[in-house]
């Protein structure tokens, strides 16, 4: 009895996780370069000097499914879509580097480029910062392009490049905030992305969330249905509980 409810109650913490990541999913569908997440189940075993007899689900957010997403044109001059598997490095609120598929690109008051999450994007010397009153494009290999409109026959001028880095023989993970970072040998956040020379981009097009609204929806039914499932199974635990505890009174 005991193995039972420990098994059902921890089926029930994954379900509830399983339930949580769905919802993220699903409210991301629409968010431009959002990748969907995926969670990792395995079992565990409660560890003392005993017979280890308890089997536990230990369930957590393992990465994110990066197949590529929709190709939205929208004819927008800083809207870029990142071809093949590379990243756009961003700045972190915390400072640090992070990585992202977003690329609805914008110049802030002060001339900071960001993406759509309100991020600093960064180039090869840091966050780029452009001249006021420039008319900003981006070349295909990711260079920032920035015209003067007092001059107009004169080409624009290329002022930064994007930095787009590849995740290859890397470890990366994604946190709280949708965006994804290094993750170390001993599990801990750290380290940075090599430039990726040949990587490309889309200009006037963003890369759609690649969540399958119509899975999602599958799943959010069967993680329902396995959690009353497993909801019944605590209430059989307690009802055979009872049923036992009934047949000893009758002995004494």
């Amino acid at each position: 009895m005991d193995r039972l409810i420990y098994t059902a109650v921890s089926g029930l913490n994954a379900s509830l996780n399983r339930e949580r990541v769905i919802a993220s999913n699903m409210a991301n569908a629409q968010t431009t370069g959002f990748k969907s997440e995926i969670l990792q189940a395995q079992p565990t075993t409660l560890e003392g000097p005993q017979l280890e007899v308890r089997a536990l689900s230990s369930t957590g957010v393992s990465g994110a499914s990066m197949k590529q997403g929709e190709i939205n044109r929208t004819g927008n001059p800083l809207d870029v879509a990142i071809e093949g598997e590379a990243l756009l490095a961003v700045q972190a609120s915390d400072g640090q580097e992070v990585y992202t598929r977003r690329g609805d690109l914008s110049v802030t008051a002060t001339g900071v480029l960001q993406n759509g999450d309100g991020l600093p994007v960064l180039g090869d010397g840091g966050p780029i910062t452009l001249p006021p009153d420039g008319t900003v494009t981006i070349a295909d290999d990711g260079g920032v392009l920035v015209a003067d409109p007092a001059t107009p026959d004169e080409p624009p001028q290329r002022v930064d490049r994007l930095r787009l880095v590849s995740a290859t023989g890397s470890t990366i993970a994604k946190d709280l905030a949708g965006t994804f970072r290094v993750v170390s040998p001993d599990g801990r956040p750290g380290g940075v992305l090599p430039v990726d020379e040949n990587a490309q981009v889309i200009p006037g097009a963003l890369e759609q969330s690649n969540v399958n609204a119509s899975q999602v929806l599958v799943d959010m039914i069967s993680a329902q249905r396995l959690f009353e499932m497993r909801t019944k199974l605590v209430e059989t635990a307690r009802q055979v509980d009872e049923g036992g505890v009934r047949l000893m009174r009758i002995d004494s």
